[in-house]
């Protein structure tokens, strides 16, 4: 069984929660679509802190910006398998124009979907600004396996790790 708290936000809050998904390189942003179905794409992680705002780049033409633009309610979601940690944030998605955020986050990668570089009219900055956050932390796959067997020889609920709930 994984322990799950609740709690308001604090800078505490927020360090963890930074410290669960540095590293990920990409994450899954769920949008609604006009026809009221959930749909999940992969988006890249940018290098930047998080402080309870998540930023991508997208395209303009698309189908999930799109999404956005009707249904601003998302979430995006992490996953990290090899550690036992997951992180599901729920948010609001704001499409942003601005030129020094662009310049922020930019990197030459990006010239692989726009080829006219920062300057492609197509670029779309993509704002979650997020309301909530949980997270599932576990020691990993090898001891969450050692703590269910143990619970199914014992008969009692295997300590798997932390669940957490937290409000931003």
């Amino acid at each position: 069984m994984i322990e799950q708290t609740s709690t308001q936000p604090t800078s505490e809050n927020i360090k963890k929660l930074a410290d669960l998904i540095q590293g990920v390189k990409f994450a899954m942003l769920t949008v609604q679509t006009a026809e009221g179905h959930l749909h999940a794409h992969p988006m890249t992680t940018q290098e930047v802190e998080f402080d309870g705002d998540i930023w991508f780049i997208g395209g303009k033409d698309t189908e999930q910006v799109a999404a956005m633009r009707a249904h601003p309610q998302v979430n995006v979601s992490y996953a990290r398998p090899d550690k036992g940690v997951y992180v599901s944030v729920n948010g609001e998605a704001k499409l942003v124009e601005d030129r020094a955020k662009l310049d922020e986050l930019w990197s030459d990668m990006y010239k692989a979907y726009f080829p006219q570089g920062k300057e492609d009219p197509n670029i779309q900055l993509i704002h979650i600004v997020a309301n909530g956050a949980e997270y599932w932390e576990s020691d990993g796959k090898v001891r969450s396996l050692i703590q269910i067997a143990r619970g199914l020889v014992t008969g009692e609920h295997a300590q798997q790790g932390e669940n957490e709930t937290v409000k931003l």
